[in-house]
């Protein structure tokens, strides 16, 4: 049988928000206002009368700091966290929290560096879930780290070096690379300063992507002549308070007599590239002329602007300006590339233009499984019995992430989708432990890339016992025959009986059952060992005082089980005493 994962639309919204010590929890069913994340909302719209909880913690918070009490926030009593058997999980299965399943309380079991597990995204949100099994439910949470201003702007260029022309006209522009600062929102890159010069001031240039770059603005005529170089202090300051800062040596070079700028053939470039390109493939050539002559009209090619991510990735040969391929590219981890190529002619004078590169998704993850909980054995004659909950994730993107899940269809078994890409595993009415002790179910996950991609996890399903059988003799009656005067005490026959239970269930007692004649003492005639069902004479049986007992009167013999409940058979049992004197 194969089972998608399914997406009811939502029918309601209920907010519920509360403060602790700084902890703030939300909690979202159903509907898509407000101010959820696009995750959060998408796991609140895809489950009707699912949840999602929100709140935020300020990173570097040392271990032990509160983030939400689930006991006060889903407005549940002291310990049903703890007889629902409430536990918090992710699909990675790294949480740096604990659950103090007793108070409700959750907290940080590690610091937190956002840096460190979002970089430049914000806002920084973590993912987990809360899960409840009886009954089952599970709740979608989000964790979003808040920023400190723990790092300085850096350059990663301590030197830059202008080489402007003489002749460039007050109020001439001239990109400087800019700072680059971990932390993000107002704890980022604010403002750039120089230090104080007659020629130049700075100005602030933010780019749509809302980063800041410093431009350099000619105030006064440079004169060759006069002064061939200067050097400026350029100051990265950051938001914070106080703020941090980071400092580049500017290092103006003056030329002469170059006035035309190199140009390029477009001003902005896109191209597309599958992320399994090989090493060295040509992505793009971008091209500039210069319509001055000689030295003053050569033309390299450089990266403007290029974070560290793109100076590994990408090569740009300095002459031709074609853009290669030095690293491996993964979709998942960065979609697209904005890289500023500069085209420098030999006096100086520079123009530049946008590449933009797409990386192209292939279908290169497999599937994965991340198991929650498991239940073996499961006892027999339970309908509708939970052993497994378990969710699944692709890493690719569209139709390579979408994934269809199944199970063998010859199988007592039947697969359940939840939300958000959540499954069950439920027994498909009562087990028999009698037909079938064990099950070994392979879950298949498959993608719907090219060529598809499939994962596959078994485990194996013990069938517990229960006392559902009752024994059975392996006759259907039994007649023995004792000649008289036998010896005390003698073996005279075996009585059998199986159980096809297991265990305790299936350990069984053999008995004699009284008889309703007062004047039969079968107790000081017969016995039997009530382990192995041997009966003996337990003394010598004269045939000419039994023959009542040997012609008109039977024996029961019983057997029962240790089950809970006991269960017990019985079966007919003839002895018949021969005499003595017709066998001689």
């Amino acid at each position: 049988m194969e089972v998608e994962t399914k997406k009811p639309f939502v029918l309601r919204i209920l907010r519920i928000l509360w403060t602790n010590q700084g902890a703030h929890f939300t909690e979202l069913r159903g509907g898509a206002e407000g101010i959820l994340s696009e995750a959060c909302r998408k796991g609140a719209m895809e489950n009707q009368g699912g949840s999602c909880l929100q709140t935020s913690v300020v990173e570097e918070m040392l271990s032990g700091t509160l983030v939400g009490n689930l006991v006060k926030d889903l407005g549940l009593e002291v310990g049903e966290l703890s007889s629902r058997g409430a536990q918090v999980v992710s699909k990675d299965n790294k949480l740096p929290l604990q659950l103090h399943i007793n108070t409700g309380d959750l907290l940080l079991s590690e610091p937190l560096d956002r840096e460190e597990l979002c970089g430049s995204n914000e806002p920084c949100v973590l993912h987990f879930q809360v899960l409840m099994k009886n009954p089952l439910q599970i709740l979608q949470v989000e964790l979003q780290v808040r920023d400190i201003n723990d790092n300085s702007p850096v350059f990663l260029e301590k030197e830059m070096v202008l080489e402007i022309p003489e002749n460039s006209p007050v109020g001439a522009v001239f990109l400087l690379e800019s700072a680059t600062d971990l932390d993000v929102g107002t704890n980022a890159v604010k403002n750039y300063v120089i230090s104080q010069s007659s020629h130049f001031h700075i100005t602030i240039r933010v780019n749509p992507d809302g980063r800041k770059y410093p431009e350099l603005v000619l105030d006064k005529a440079l004169d060759y002549e006069e002064e061939r170089e200067l050097s400026l202090i350029l100051t990265a300051l950051d938001g914070g308070i106080p703020p941090k800062s980071g400092t580049a040596l500017v290092r103006v070079e003056v030329i002469d007599i170059n006035d035309n700028s190199p140009e390029f053939e477009h001003m902005f470039y896109e191209v597309k590239i599958p992320e399994n390109s090989i090493l060295g493939s040509l992505v793009i050539t971008a091209s500039a002329w210069d319509l001055d002559s000689g030295i003053n009209g050569e033309v390299s090619y450089t990266f403007s602007h290029a974070s560290e991510d793109i100076q590994k990735t990408f090569a740009i040969n300095k002459n031709s300006g074609e853009i290669r391929l030095i690293e491996y590219l993964d979709f998942e981890t960065t979609e697209s590339y904005s890289i500023i190529v500069k085209a420098t002619d030999r006096g100086g004078l520079f123009g530049k233009s946008t590449v933009r590169i797409q990386v192209i998704d292939v279908n290169d993850n497999s599937p994965e499984i991340a198991v929650s909980s498991f239940i073996s054995p499961v006892p027999e004659n339970s309908p509708d019995t939970l052993v497994m909950i378990f969710s699944i994730q692709d890493k690719d993107s569209g139709e390579n992430s979408r994934m269809v899940c199944s199970i063998p269809e010859d199988l007592p078994f039947v697969l359940k989708s939840s939300i958000e890409n959540y499954y069950h595993l439920e027994t498909e009415g009562a087990l028999d432990r009698e037909s079938r002790a064990e099950y070994n179910i392979t879950i298949t996950v498959t993608d719907m890339g090219t060529p598809r991609l499939t994962t596959q996890h078994t485990i194996t399903v013990q069938v517990s016992d229960v006392n559902d059988n009752a024994p059975s003799f392996t006759q259907t009656s039994y007649t023995l025959f004792v000649q008289e005067n036998n010896s005390p005490a003698l073996h005279i026959g075996t009585i059998s009986a199986t159980d096809s239970d297991s265990g305790s269930n299936a350990h069984i007692t053999y008995s004699l059952l009284p008889t309703h004649d007062p004047q039969l003492a079968l107790s000081s005639l017969i016995s039997i060992n009530a382990d192995n069902g041997q009966l003996f004479a337990l003394r010598a049986l004269d045939y000419e005082a039994l023959q009542t007992f040997e012609f008109r009167h039977r024996l029961l013999v019983a057997v029962k089980d240790n089950g809970d409940p006991p269960r017990s058979a019985s079966v007919t049992l003839h002895v018949l005493v021969v005499d003595g004197f017709s066998q001689t």
